[in-house]
């Protein structure tokens, strides 16, 4: 009998292939969103406003105004702009392009999705909205196919008639663009100007005068992944004379410049219908006006300041009382009261301005939308409402540092870069918990393995620089430091994206990788580099030209094309490097960039970008990348995996979305096969290593996902307009296996608790912080009504810590609500503070309990056919430089503190209600020969009661500064020590131990006096009541 080794070994390998994956593709059909809806996602900020290109206010509420953003949604302000409130959420939400409020009824509201300033990394949007009720509920209007809506507006006397200026899809040919009408309210569109597949519309207005005249303009543009062209056939001024019905170009009358049209825009003066504004991008554009409604027109003003970068600005505004206040919106306000000869700058909170709204009864009331949100003033500009209160930021990619705990690492969209606390020793994440760090709004951030204070970023033009935070020292250590502004890329030496690559090798912290078309290393903190690759991208000319024409030129370096957009070494084999470009090809090197394989995927369609490339935490040779094709117009997913170095690899979309574009792919380092998805409408999550995925969004806004990284057991999301979010604790996802498909109940093991100070209250102007305690997941199947479940965690040396129960309450226990599906605890592990009492006045005290001590908790749940248990750890925080003994030398300090306050306070309680119960018992009587005695009694127990009190209280106080006044007693001062001693991790000093002991000797003492009289004069009297045969009195029992 013959026996092929080789054979048998194959088949082996295949059937061990194929069982290992169909337990992981039955993890995934046993999982579903009942598992993990207990699991939320925390915002922790920055309130940084980020880009608006949408401001509108409601005339007749001059506080109200609504904001659209890019990426963020609506929001909306009903004083002025101090408070902002998102009121899309729920409904949609991404990149808005316009917003109108029907000035005949002001609870209609139109939005479009798709914002106009079309940059490089633009999103697009999904049609049209409309609420009837102020924004409370909104109603998809469709227009899907018109990407980027620009302005909208509503008949002013009848708001079923709405007109719409679309640009369309941006990035290819496409019908659907210009401007379409409704006369029903949305129900049904018609396209009432297009010029050809490549122009859409960039403006609309109404005659305030006559709503059957209409202005609008056309643009010929298109974005690329490499190029942006702005001007061409079909750009042109428009009027309707019968509502925007039928159209006539009107580029060609008397006074407009002739030649190529880029961008242009157009608008009426309010309070004198035959003055028109329009800025036109044109060799010899600018400001034009009309004095005779359009007919003829007139170049005002040509300066660069008010048409530079057209295509990014070019808005303009008119008073609504005088034709001549004329407003330029571009990097600065610009303001003409002359006509528009000439411009001043207006001060605002941020550059970059993309539209601006007056109220036409109320001017004083302006609003404005640029780069760092919506502004308001109630003053006619002379200050304006504050952009730090809007958590619209827009980042880019992410990470983290090794701090503990450590911090989170961003760019913001012409901002700084922050770094910022995941959590803090307070109740929020604010201003003060974040700082700007190295590298520029665009960049990639990098710090340093051995030392958290060390950061290297970059930003455009291929700037980096080393920021030492501990001595606020900035070097700059560009690879190469030839300023490319303003060029193409094609006679670059190196080409350096907008957005390049920049990272530690996981094995050798020293080794700085910076990535342009080619990869290169420092080993010297960025004071030399060498070159370790050749050119790994398609290296294509003609996509390497200057971008911006045929008019105006726009080279940021946005579009610098053909480089490396996505690099990583993998954490398991050093010198594994892996390559993605912009230009869609993949490589890799297994030898230190020494030599290179192109592994580019054959299913990947050409010129596809590489945004995020991973490799496998688990597996040698594996690696995933997240690809997006939407700068080709082509808005499908894009994942794929290889096991074997790129040899092969597999595509794995199904379950997201077919327009949800992928932007990143992170593996969790913890669990095989774990992986989370970044697109442009939220997050979706795989346990079988990307066979299938299922939404992660949870409680997330709709919103472009830009990148992810997992720290310890965080998920950290960055956002393209709702700054960044966090999910605390990934056990569930963790934890959960196949064979949990058929269990009714899943106790998670929860993660470690830091010991630390702080908590989570809500804010509307700072970051959610992480809740202090323990957070608890648990998923019961199916609960009934009559179903009771009762939970309890004891410390280590049987303490009771708490008690909860969905059932019923009492003074230990506290009800809480729970459903079908995952289950959220959240919970202190301190004990009860010390007892207070109404009309408590303290002076810089506390009453808190200790933080919990180090080691092991218990947690136990209970209920129908349930009896389980898991342990919660608390662990030391390492920011603090003591020992674990240290720390337990504080808890006891704390806690000793805490029992005696807590004892002397429940005596004064008692101490009350016996004087009140014998205030009344005498009151009762009759004050004789039998009873004097007892009078004379209870006068000397309410004397030695109330001297006990104010020795340990001081009862003067009745208000927050009477201790100025009234000097603090023993537990006022005893409880001073908690304030004093209880935050950080610190043992008590040697005074701090030495004062407690000799405040608590006198509390003692004050309690010992307590004691005689309950057990002496305080049995006397109800000895003498029961001899008398009355009534007797004794004390209360308090707990």
């Amino acid at each position: 009998m013959s026996f092929n080794i080789t054979k048998s070994i194959f088949t082996i390998l295949l059937t061990i292939v194929f069982s290992i994956q169909t337990i992981v593709s039955l993890c995934q059909e046993a999982f579903t969103a009942k598992h993990i809806n207990g699991l939320e996602w925390r915002h922790i900020g920055p309130f940084r406003g980020g880009r608006s290109c949408a401001i509108i206010g409601v005339s007749s509420r001059p506080e109200t105004f609504l904001m659209g953003t890019t990426g963020g949604g609506i929001w909306k302000t009903k004083d002025t702009g101090l408070h902002w409130e998102n009121i899309s959420d729920g409904f949609f939400g991404g990149s808005i392009g316009a917003i109108e409020v029907a000035s005949s009824d002001p609870n209609i509201i139109w939005v479009g999705e798709g914002e106009q300033t079309i940059r490089g990394n633009v999103s697009p949007g999904k049609g049209i909205w409309k609420s009837d009720d102020g924004g409370k509920n909104w109603v998809k209007m469709g227009l899907d196919q018109t990407r980027h809506i620009v302005r909208i507006k509503c008949h002013p006397k009848n708001p079923d008639i709405v007109l719409v200026a679309a640009l369309g899809n941006v990035f290819k040919s496409h019908p659907d663009r210009g401007i379409f009408k409704t006369t029903d309210g949305g129900k049904s569109w018609k396209k009432v100007l297009f010029v050809n597949d490549s122009t859409g519309a960039a403006e609309l207005c109404f005659d305030p005068v006559n709503p059957r005249i209409v202005f609008a303009t056309t643009w010929n543009m298109r974005r690329s992944a490499h190029q942006m062209s702005s001007g061409g056939p079909g750009s042109g001024l428009w009027l309707s004379t019968d509502g925007g019905d039928h159209w006539k170009n009107i580029s060609s009358h008397e006074g407009l410049p002739t030649g190529i049209w880029g961008i242009s825009t157009v608008a009426v003066a309010p309070s004198n219908n035959d003055v028109i504004y329009a800025m036109i991008e044109n060799e010899n554009g600018g400001l034009f006006r009309s004095n005779d409604a359009g007919k003829t027109w007139k170049l005002v003003n040509s300066e660069r300041k008010i048409r530079q970068r057209a295509w990014y600005f070019s808005r303009i505004c008119i008073h609504p009382k005088n034709p001549d206040e004329v407003y330029a919106l571009n990097v600065s306000l610009h303001k003409s009261t002359d006509g528009g000869k000439t411009f001043n700058t207006v001060n605002t909170q941020h550059a970059d301005h993309h539209d601006m709204w007056f109220n036409p009864e109320q001017p004083n009331y302006i609003a404005v939308a640029n780069d760092g949100g919506g502004q308001i003033s109630d003053d006619n500009g002379k200050h304006w409402s504050p952009q730090n209160n809007q958590p619209t930021a827009q980042f880019y990619r992410v990470t983290t540092d090794n701090h503990h705990p450590f911090r989170i690492y961003v760019a913001q969209q012409d901002n700084s870069t922050i770094r910022i606390h995941h959590r803090t020793e307070g109740y929020s994440i604010g201003a003060n918990d974040w700082e700007p760090t190295a590298g520029g709004e665009s960049g990639h951030i990098a710090i340093d393995p051995m030392n958290p204070e060390i950061v290297y970023g970059g930003s455009y033009g291929g700037y980096l620089n080393r920021y030492d935070h501990q001595r606020n020292i900035s070097r700059s250590i560009n690879v190469w430091p030839d300023n490319p502004l303003g060029h193409g890329a094609e006679k670059l030496k190196y080409r350096f994206q907008w957005n390049f690559p920049l990272f530690f090798s996981p094995h050798k912290p020293t080794r700085l990788y910076a990535a342009s078309n080619h990869l290169h290393v420092s080993e010297d903190e960025g004071n030399s580099w060498r070159t370790i690759s050749p050119d790994l991208t398609r290296n294509d000319s003609s996509k390497m030209k200057a971008s911006g024409g045929p008019i105006t030129k726009d080279n940021t370096s946005v579009e610098y094309y053909c480089t490396i957009f996505a690099a990583a070494e993998s954490p398991r084999i050093k010198d594994l490097l892996w390559i993605g470009t912009d230009d869609g090809l993949v490589h890799v090197s297994m030898n230190g960039g020494n030599s290179w394989t192109n592994v580019t995927p054959i299913e990947l369609p050409a010129w596809t970008m590489i945004n995020s490339i991973e490799p496998d935490p688990h597996q040698d040779g594996g690696c995933y990348l997240a690809a997006t094709g939407y700068k080709n117009g082509d808005f499908l997913p894009y994942l794929f995996k290889t096991k074997d170095y790129g040899k092969t690899w597999k595509k794995i979309t199904t379950g997201i979305s077919s327009e949800h574009f992928t932007r990143v792919l992170r593996a969790d380092p913890v669990r095989s096969g774990l992986l989370y998805s970044g697109t442009e409408y939220g997050i979706y999550v795989s346990l079988n290593d990307g066979v299938n995925w299922q939404s992660l969004q949870l409680n997330l806004p709709i919103v472009p996902i830009t990148d992810l990284t997992v720290k310890e057991d965080f998920l950290i999301a960055a956002t393209q307009g709702r700054s960044l979010w966090l999910i605390d604790d990934l056990g569930p996802l963790r934890q959960y296996q196949a064979n949990s498909k058929n269990k009714k109940h899943i106790l998670f093991q929860p993660k470690s608790v830091l010991r630390t100070d702080g908590g989570s209250t809500d804010s509307k102007f700072s970051g959610t912080n992480h809740p202090a305690g323990a957070i608890l997941y648990f998923y019961i199947d199916s609960i009934q009504a009559k179903d009771s479940f009762s939970f309890f965690c004891i410390d280590s040396n049987k303490d009771t810590i708490g008690r909860w129960s969905n059932s019923f309450s009492d003074e230990f226990t506290e009800k809480i609500k729970l459903k079908s599906g995952c289950n959220k605890l959240e919970f202190s592990l301190r004990k009860k503070p010390a007892k207070s009492f109404d009309g408590m006045v303290l002076w810089w005290a506390g009453l808190q309990a200790a933080k919990p001590r180090l080691g092991n908790y218990k947690m136990y749940i209970q209920g129908p056919g349930l009896f389980d248990s898991t342990e919660i750890r608390v662990i030391r925080n390492k920011k603090y430089p003591t020992s674990d003994e240290d720390v337990e030398q504080q808890y006891q300090f704390i806690d000793a503190i805490r029992k005696s306050i807590d004892k002397a306070h429940k005596a004064i309680i008692e101490m009350r209600d016996i004087k009140k119960q014998l205030n009344d018992f005498c009151n009762a009587l009759d004050k004789n020969s039998k009873t004097d005695s007892l009078f004379i009694l209870k006068e000397a127990i309410d004397s030695t009661l109330n001297k006990i009190e104010n020795e340990l209280y001081q009862t003067k106080s009745k208000s927050n500064q009477d201790p100025i006044n009234f000097p603090i007693k023993l537990t006022n001062k005893l409880a001073h020590l908690i304030a004093l001693y209880e935050h950080g991790n610190y043992p008590p000093t040697t005074q701090a131990e030495v004062y407690r002991s000799e405040t608590d000797e006198l509390i003692q003492e004050q309690l010992k006096l307590y004691e005689d009289i309950k057990n002496g004069s305080l049995r006397y009297f109800n000895q003498k009541i029961r001899e008398a045969e009355l009534d007797f009195i004794k004390p209360k029992n308090v707990k």
